[in-house]
């Protein structure tokens, strides 16, 4: 697979009021990837993809003008349009990007293949507002794909699931990358990130600590103390137990 990054980020900064959310952090997702980043809450996760992803916008440029640079996203609040049904969801977001749907038959077209993709077909006639939460969570992927991105950023969106639910969702995500998607994502379930991810990147108080592998990245010794509470000689102690 190609090494070439798509997206390259080079000292990205945010404050608010004084705080500084992110500051100085830098990195690369290679094109083809799956890219994790990981961190407690707070760390500046959340708001580093809002930078990237356009929703704080470093310069004059529109939230929704980012989709014409292939980029898609999702929330960790989900935002469906909770009043129309999970097809005109999907056929909503086809307006949007890159390949913006001319017509409605194109846009239908599109919809139902997304739906098919993500297994939301066989309910693609309910309220957005009646489903749950793991429905809920793979509409926000299927409007997102709607737009035909070639980047997508998924922020905590196996927060809530259970453990079957948590597969699906690894399952979903993989398919999407093998289909030449690039992922970044946050989050918090680990085995997630251990199973996706070929390289992890760390915040903490919204710097950058750590960075690599998930196995190199698990093992790290401040990554232990700062994200997982343990630190390394703990973890001596109890391998040697």
């Amino acid at each position: 697979m190609s090494e070439k990054p798509v997206i390259e980020v080079v000292g990205l900064t945010k404050r608010f009021k004084g705080l500084t959310a992110v500051n100085d952090v830098s990195f690369s997702v290679r094109k083809g990837g799956i890219t994790g980043m990981i961190g407690p809450n707070g760390a500046g996760k959340s708001t580093t993809f809002n930078m990237i992803c356009g929703y704080y916008p470093p310069t004059e440029k529109r939230a929704y003008e980012y989709t014409n640079m292939k980029i898609a996203r999702t929330f960790q609040i989900m935002k469906p349009l909770k009043n129309l049904t999970v097809m005109d969801n999907v056929i909503a977001s086809c307006y949007f990007g890159h390949a913006a749907a001319k017509t409605r038959e194109e846009a239908v077209e599109r919809a139902t293949e997304v739906l098919k993709f993500t297994g939301l077909y066989e309910k693609r006639h309910v309220l957005s507002k009646e489903m749950g939460t793991p429905d809920q969570k793979r509409l926000e992927m299927a409007r997102a794909l709607a737009t035909k991105p070639e980047v997508l950023f998924l922020d905590e969106n196996m927060a809530g699931l259970n453990p079957t639910e948590t597969a699906e969702a690894i399952e979903l995500i993989r398919r999407i990358n093998q289909s030449g998607v690039t992922i970044l994502l946050i989050e918090h379930i680990m085995q997630a990130v251990v199973s996706l991810c070929e390289k992890v990147i760390v915040l903490h108080h919204g710097e950058k600590i750590a960075e690599g592998t998930p196995e190199e990245v698990m093992n790290d010794p401040y990554v232990m103390e700062v994200y997982l509470g343990t630190k390394a000689e703990d973890k001596e102690e109890k391998e040697e137990a």
